[in-house]
């Protein structure tokens, strides 16, 4: 093509990546990273646990597992050559009870499947031997599940992507896009720019500007947040790596699990429970649009109906910090009500479908000169330079067909 102006909405890990894959794969190409904050990975990538999945939990031969497992490689090679934080702490997923032995059964069946560096499964002898103060019957261990600071893995990208001349403008809020024609408008504040690539990458915000460009809004973003508690510094030896329950597959999120982090705190959560706002880090934060396209949104109220239990279950950890504690005793009973504080809080960008389900894959569309990514929540920072690879890639078959 005789121009290569390529833009990227979103500036968190993924859009990052993005924005330097391009720059590396296309020749000329002139890459403009579109941020509205005045930072990079200011949301998903700033609020999540750190942890680097291995790919336990996907369906096998999904972009999850596949990007999953690519991602990891590259992750950790990125890691190395920009000296970030990247610790393999190793991850146990615990049954406690006999009850759980076959769902603990099946993610090994996966884990096998994806292709997982030496899962294996562990009695309840070998749970003390890996993490001393844990109790089950039995688990899933990944050795080579990791910990790693995903903000500065994002700062490193933007400093690459910087680096190759391109431009990372925060700040930027994008108001429109127009993808309609041979060159694509993005128009923020400052003006509009024409563009013959545009990646959209926006996380809480994906659905709402996809929509800009044409595409339908479902599947819908419904935020949940998650707490997280830390447990108290002289505390911290309770844990030497990752501790998760079964999952629980009436309900999609993990339950509250107790993770290291690459400064040697112990954190304990999320819980998931609908968010007020999509940015509402704040405990008392809302947002009246975002609460009216939740609750305004017939999809929710079909998974709502679906997961009443659960739902139940977490409000008591949102309302309780004894009852969250509770959660994590079930697997570390010595961690106590006086070991924690609370933490920070995260917010995932959950695609959901209109007749209730949520989107268990990533999700990337578009048409022509456009592609959103519209769903990428975890293992979405452990992927992020595969999906970079798999977007660009996209990119320049649809350029050359």
């Amino acid at each position: 093509m005789s121009r290569n102006r390529a833009a990227v909405i979103g500036g968190g890990i993924i859009g990052l990546a993005v924005a330097r894959e391009l720059l590396h794969r296309m020749g000329g190409v002139q890459v403009t990273v579109f941020e509205k904050e005045a930072r990079v990975a200011a949301h998903q990538t700033g609020h999540n646990s750190g942890v680097v999945h291995t790919g336990l939990y996907y369906q096998p031969g999904s972009l999850k597992a596949r990007l999953c497992r690519r991602g990891v490689t590259l992750l950790r090679q990125y890691a190395q050559d920009k000296d970030v934080a990247y610790e393999e702490c190793g991850k146990l997923v615990i049954a406690r009870d006999a009850s759980e032995v076959p769902r603990m059964a099946a993610i090994y069946d996966r884990a096998v499947a994806n292709g997982v560096p030496n899962a294996r499964v562990v009695d309840g002898s070998e749970i003390a031997e890996i993490e001393p103060h844990a109790r089950g019957v039995a688990a899933v261990y990944s050795p080579s599940t990791a910990i790693i600071d995903y903000v500065a893995v994002a700062e490193a990208l933007a400093a690459d992507v910087a680096a190759a001349g391109g431009r990372v403008l925060l700040g930027r809020e994008v108001l429109s896009l127009d993808g309609r024609s041979t060159e694509s408008v993005v128009t923020t504040r400052d003006g509009s720019e024409a563009f013959d690539v545009v990646i959209t990458c926006a996380g809480l915000q994906s659905d709402r500007v996809a929509l800009m460009s044409g595409e339908p809004r479902s599947p819908r973003v419904v935020p949940f947040f998650g707490d997280y508690f830390l447990l108290e510094p002289e505390r911290s030896s309770l844990v030497k790596g990752l501790i998760y329950p079964v999952p629980d597959p009436r309900y999609p999120f993990l339950g509250v699990h107790l993770t290291k982090r690459v400064d040697g705190r112990i954190m304990l959560g999320p819980n998931a429970f609908l968010s007020l706002g999509r940015e509402a880090y704040a405990r008392r934060g809302w947002s009246a649009s975002d609460v009216a396209s939740s609750v305004g949104f017939p999809g929710f109220w079909r998974f709502a109906l679906r997961n009443a239990s659960a739902a139940a279950r977490e409000a008591r950890t949102v309302l309780s910090t004894g009852a969250f504690v509770k959660e994590a005793q079930k697997y570390v009973p010595e961690v106590r009500r006086i070991d924690v504080t609370r933490g920070p809080r995260g917010i995932r960008a959950q695609a959901m479908n209109a007749d209730g389900s949520l989107e268990d894959d990533f999700v990337i569309t578009g048409a022509g000169g456009v592609v959103h990514v519209r769903n990428a929540p975890s293992p979405g920072a452990t992927s992020s330079l595969a999906i970079a690879e798999h977007v660009v890639t996209k990119v320049l078959e649809r350029r050359s067909g």
